[in-house]
């Protein structure tokens, strides 16, 4: 790039990544070109973008104004080539975010065909079970479950999953099966990221127990140990189920299928990159999520 345009990508990617070097490796260019970049963009602007010292980085009062400024014209850009276009294949970096097992176990193999089949295509995912704010950070794609309530974003169902209430025999055994919802408040809860376990006909339940973990792995195994009862999504559970190491419980109050949606800010024009992926998920992630 040149004239008014040097630089501004190079910014951008700096702040996102909080470094030269994190940002040199996303924007497949050497530190020596980010830095020059962007230190011919700020003698432009007549602002310094960076506070930096041998050990920190951090944006100026000017940088994060200007971050927003910046970031849209990156985006207004690349939706008005879109437009241009939308019949072309997918090409560009993609950025997408998902949850740990959801992006290891289901959207990391079709990402990877994904890739293989658009080689002007390269991808970066990060897993985060925290909700991110995909503008500020400049993803293109999340994969999220449950309620939306970002107006900024727009929201396509690509699969769904079924919840599962289980437990280990032995500890059923030892502390007897529950018959009805109620009879929850008895009984050793193993906590995961949701704070209610959601049932049949919209009721709720909220777990309490003295073991809690934001990785549902972490949960199945202690299930599996014998220490309580959770809710999962099936797919942790479904191996289990079949060896009888553990069994569900309350089946006829199980809730309805939770939805799973593609996520991404609201454009102008969408991008074949994103398109095109959204709509190899549709094809596939079902299919993937119910092992078959």
């Amino acid at each position: 790039m040149s004239g008014t345009w040097d630089g501004i990508e190079e910014f951008v990617s700096v702040a996102r990544a909080g470094s030269f070097t994190g940002a040199a490796r996303t924007f497949g260019a050497s530190v020596t070109h980010m830095s020059r970049s962007v230190g011919r963009l700020e003698a432009r602007l007549g602002n310094l973008l960076f506070h930096r010292t041998t050990r920190s980085l951090s944006l100026t009062e000017a940088g994060r104004h200007f971050l927003d400024t910046a970031a849209r014209l990156i985006t207004e850009r690349d939706d008005a080539i879109a437009a241009m276009s939308a019949s072309a294949a997918p090409r560009g970096h993609l950025r997408i975010t998902c949850s740990y097992t959801l992006g290891e176990r289901f959207i990391g193999p079709i990402l990877r065909a994904y890739a293989l089949e658009f080689p002007d295509i390269s991808v970066s995912c990060d897993l985060d079970n925290d909700v991110v704010d995909l503008i500020r950070d400049g993803y293109d794609l999340a994969i999220r479950t449950g309620h939306l309530e970002d107006s900024r974003l727009v929201a396509t169902r690509v699969a769904s999953r079924a919840m599962v209430t289980v437990a280990a025999p032995a500890y059923l055994a030892a502390h007897g099966t529950p018959q009805r919802l109620s009879d929850l408040k008895a009984h050793a809860c193993l906590l995961g990221s949701n704070t209610l376990w959601q049932f049949a006909r919209g009721a709720t339940f909220r777990p309490e127990g003295r073991w809690k973990a934001n990785s549902g792995i972490m949960v199945l195994e202690a299930a599996l140990e014998g220490m309580g009862l959770c809710q999962l999504p099936r797919f942790y559970a479904a191996p289990h189920l079949t060896t009888g190491a553990l069994v569900e419980v309350l089946s006829a109050e199980g809730p309805e299928d939770e939805p799973i949606w593609a996520v991404y800010p609201r454009p102008k024009h969408l991008a074949p990159k994103v398109s095109t992926l959204v709509e190899k998920l549709r094809a596939e992630l079902q299919a993937r999520l119910n092992g078959t």
